[in-house]
């Protein structure tokens, strides 16, 4: 094919605006209004990719969405858009584009090597050409082989939004009909909007009517809800995601004009009717210089008059019908035509040079650089599926056409497969005023007409191309069919037939046809396979374009004492809140820094923000019983000023969280939960007092609203003392697991004894807005103690010496309280959550995962998190480590983790095995330090 620019014509572009472009390191030339493809075709540009399997030549075949070869790769670097149909790509000045395949160069392809190998490459050869010896060895060379093109790795420097509308009618699609419908719907006193994916409407906007161009339907769901996106390319703002909710939608996407199958169909110069005439009318473009027709129906009739009209050769038009009835206008200008014949194959290597044709006066050969086909028309049926309409075979279209809606959605025009302009409109203005009165759909009649001819029979099915963007052939689905692949599903998946960018818009009627001849079926007893969203590719930072990012998606929550942590040079990390994770020295590693926070907390003393603790109050008569209900222990029993540790576990009896529960007063509770359950655990609560446990009670998250610092080690009663926070004289007074309310400087204070280290430790919460005070009093008091602040880092080591269990960390989603060490399952008295699970067999056979202490032998180097414990024979594992640290206070490493009958292995060896290394350690009691508790009660 020699594609150039015709003299004149071209309404759709501007000669006095010419553009330059890049493409595949080219400079070239085009027009304001051209699309990428048409410019490529008047530079004379014929190969614009290469198949996905055999690497053979590709050139332009349709326009818009009509479009399975000219893939192009937009832009470089960050601003690089892979696998965008060129002719969808508006021409603007500077715009760099490059085809995604082919090596060294589009035009000279190593990769056309695979075309000689296919028998090899038949459907489904990634099961059985390279199943030996190892599938995994093809693999990579495979996938790089394959593909469309590459996917930036740089951070999109675009900008989208995203905007709502809601209107009475919605109409998809500008043409005649779809212009019609939103004339008639507005003149009916509806409001429409009119959505285009082209840059102009096939005619006169209506008054009244709002149109949107450059903006495609993507999606059509429940409820009327439609999303589209708009191209913008202006500015830094790429596209613009609409989601449109209407009462009525009409559907008036027109239709796709289908490829004929013959031999090396897939050549450069074999083009669609309607886009050559597009072509030539808008662009100003001629594809070729001599063209022979190739059809099934009438529309290339007008193709072939337009190209003869705009200087091209029409060396004959080749007709599937035995009487044409635009036969004799065509002989009558000159054109030959050959009725009842049908092209046998494609003549040419790197483009069409030629074709064979067989018809009633035998075979012939004809000369010419185009071949311009129209096998019929496939309505656009796309979001009528999407929206869960039924479609039909109709014979007379040898198609499917929408049948009976699932919404209120009227379908008119081509997409309803009336090819008459005058039906087309009249199914526009009828659909518009039926949309705009809210009455039902029409039931769609039977289309008029003789059934379509059958698919004339290819030269060598292994070159009649059925699918041109997945390189599936005749022969693949002959194959598929004789290895009885029966729904077209499964056909689709195995031979990946309709699966690529274009979702099979061009292949999909003729994939069913073939099926169905070959089979001896009927093609409406085959249907066709699922249309799913988006209609058409989209970005998806378009997609996500009115959710809100960065800080708006997740704002940062900072500690009530943030800057008091900064100046104390905290690292900090993302636990849900910024919290601090170690407080380096300078030059000092996290390792080292936590080690040696550590160390000055069991020394000697430290400070801990703990306010992303959760605090739930829970005030009412009933507040305990609804306590008990919820929890593994009994909070009721609780006495005033005194608190307990608790566990909160799901309806299976698996641990959800723990923390401690304190008593405030009689009909007063404080329910805290860890920082990373405090949000789930608040609306839990929530829930089983609204829906199942109605009680006498109210609760009241005042996570925020407390700040908590904790003051650790055994010092920690002298510096709460000196900070000059009241407290008993003696330790008996204020015993661990016990809680005061006093003051500061009049502001009220809560004093809880509990301790996450295994030390002494008071966490004093104040008011959030007087945190900073209480900070500065507890630093400067500490001074004279030693004190340092200590992140999680450091308190990771203390309760992983300690045995303190982590959920989420140390459990899994099988732990129950009895692994972990928590008495027999279902041993207290009384209903609540989660017994009648802890009751059942289950929960006491044998090989439960219960938490155990490891230690290795090699006493340096900490176990890796994960790490599985193996033995047996085929090494099944038998636990994993779940919390692993090197102890500063017992010089050693130790761990944490679950065991299947952990308990009962106490000094047993394991083998532990990670990423290809193997440890060996000791199951020991999951206690490294102080069993008895000691440390916490001085």
């Amino acid at each position: 094919m020699s594609g150039f620019r015709l003299p004149q014509g071209g309404d759709g572009i501007d000669r006095s605006q010419p553009l330059t472009f890049r493409y595949n390191g080219r400079t070239l030339q085009g027009f304001a209004g051209d699309t990428l493809a048409s410019a490529l075709l008047a530079n004379g540009v014929s190969i614009v990719g290469r198949g996905f399997k055999y690497h053979r030549p590709r050139g332009v075949i349709g326009t818009g969405f009509a479009e399975t070869n000219a893939l192009v790769q937009l832009g470089e670097g960050a601003a690089l858009t892979p696998n965008v149909p060129a002719t969808l790509v508006q021409l603007r000045e500077g715009l760099v584009a490059s085809s995604p395949t082919g090596w060294p160069s589009t035009r000279f392809d190593l990769g056309r090597l695979n075309d000689r190998l296919a028998a090899l490459l038949s459907a489904g050869f990634y099961y059985k050409t390279f199943i030996w010896p190892n599938w995994h060895w093809f693999e990579p060379f495979i996938r790089r082989a394959a593909g469309f093109g590459t996917a930036p790795a740089l951070p999109d420097p675009d900008r989208y939004e995203a905007r709502e509308r809601h209107v009475d009618v919605l109409v998809i699609g500008g043409g005649p009909a779809g212009l019609a419908a939103g004339e008639a719907a507005h003149a009916a006193g509806a409001k429409v909007l009119l959505v285009e994916a082209d840059t102009r409407l096939s005619g006169p906007l209506p008054p009244g009517v709002e149109a949107l161009t450059r903006t495609t339907a993507l999606g059509y769901y429940d409820a009327n809800f439609v999303t589209a996106v708009e191209e913008i390319d202006t500015g830094s703002l790429r596209q613009r995601l609409w989601k449109l909710r209407t009462a009525q939608v009409v559907i008036a996407t027109g239709a796709f004009e289908r490829p004929m199958l013959f031999a090396n169909n897939d050549l450069p110069g074999v083009m669609l009717a309607g886009a050559v005439q597009t072509y030539i009318a808008r662009y100003g473009v001629a594809p070729g210089k001599a063209a022979l027709f190739a059809t099934a129906e009438d529309a290339a009739y007008a193709a072939a008059f337009a190209a003869q009209e705009a200087g091209l050769a029409v060396r004959a038009i080749v007709d599937l019908r035995p009487a044409p009835p635009l036969a004799e206008q065509a002989r009558a200008r000159g054109i030959p035509v050959h009725a009842g014949s049908h092209v046998r194959a494609a003549r040419g290597w790197s483009r069409v040079r030629g074709a064979v044709i067989d018809g009633p006066d035998g075979t012939q050969r004809i000369g010419c650089d185009l071949i311009v086909v129209s096998g019929g028309w496939s309505p656009a049926i796309q979001l009528f599926s999407q929206s869960g309409g039924r479609t039909r075979h109709d014979p007379a279209l040898g198609g499917f056409v929408p049948d009976k809606a699932a919404q209120p959605t009227h379908v008119c025009g081509l997409a309803a497969g009336l090819r008459d302009h005058d039906e087309a409109v009249a199914s526009g203005r009828a659909a518009g005023l039926a949309a705009a009165r809210g009455d039902a759909p029409a039931a769609p009649l039977p289309l008029a007409g003789p059934p379509a001819p059958p698919l004339p029979p290819g030269d060598n099915p292994k070159r009649v191309f059925v699918d041109l963007q997945t390189d599936v052939t005749l022969a693949d689905l002959e194959q598929a069919t004789r290895e009885n692949y029966r729904s077209v599903e499964h056909v689709k998946r195995y031979t990946v037939w309709g699966m690529g960018v274009d979702q099979g818009r061009l292949s999909s009627t003729n994939g069913v046809a073939a099926l169905a001849q070959l089979r001896g079926d009927d093609p409406a007893a085959l249907g066709t396979t699922k249309y799913r969203p988006p209609f058409a590719p989209v970005a998806i930072a378009a997609l996500a374009a009115d959710r809100p990012n960065g800080a708006l998606f997740r704002p940062w929550q900072h500690l009530p004492t943030h800057d008091w942590h900064v100046d104390r040079g905290a690292v900090f990390e993302d636990f849900g809140h910024l919290r601090p994770s170690h407080y380096p020295l300078a030059g000092e590693s996290m390792e080292a820094a936590a080690r040696r926070e550590a160390l000055a907390v069991r020394g000697n003393v430290g400070v801990m923000d703990s306010s992303s603790f959760g605090k739930i109050e829970l005030k009412g008569p009933e507040a305990g019983r609804f306590l008990d209900l919820i929890s593994l222990g009994r909070p009721s029993t609780i006495p005033v000023g005194r608190a307990r540790y608790n566990l909160l576990c799901d309806e299976l009896g698996v641990l959800l969280d723990d923390g401690v529960i304190a008593r405030l007063a009689d009909d007063h509770f404080l329910l805290n939960a860890s920082s990373g359950h405090a949000a789930r655990v608040r609306g839990w609560i929530e829930d089983w007092h609204q829906c199942q446990w109605p009680l006498d009670l109210v609760t009241r998250d005042v996570t925020e609203e407390w700040a908590v610092l904790t003051i650790a080690g055994p010092k920690a009663r002298d510096v709460v003392r000196a900070a000059g926070c009241a407290l008993p004289p003696a330790s008996a007074d204020f015993p661990h697991l016990s809680v005061a309310e006093t003051t500061l400087d009049g502001h009220r204070l809560r004093i809880q004894r509990v301790s996450f280290t295994g030390e002494l430790s008071y966490e004093i919460a104040i008011a959030a807005p007087q945190a900073g005070m209480l900070a500065g009093r507890l630093w400067v008091a500490g001074q004279a103690f030693g004190m340092v602040p200590f992140g999680l880092e450091a308190l990771d080591i203390l309760r992983i010496e300690k045995g303190f269990i982590h959920v989420g960390t140390d459990t899994d989603g099988a732990t129950i309280p009895a692994d972990i060490g928590w008495g027999k399952p279902g041993q207290r008295e009384g209903d609540y959550l989660g017994k009648r699970s802890l009751l059942h067999p289950s929960a006491t056979k044998a090989g439960r995962r219960q938490l155990v202490g490891l230690e290795p032998l090699e006493r340096q180097e900490p176990l890796p998190v994960g790490a599985h414990v193996v033995g047996g024979s085929p090494h099944p594992s038998q636990g994993f480590v779940t919390s692993s640290c090197f102890s500063p206070t017992l010089d050693r490493a130790i761990a944490l983790g679950l065991l299947a009958d952990g308990r009962q292995r106490h000094g047993e060896m394991v083998d532990i095995w990670s990423e290809g290394r193997a440890f060996r350690a000791r199951v020991v009691a999951p206690r490294f330090l102080d069993p008895e508790g000691a440390r916490l009660h001085v």
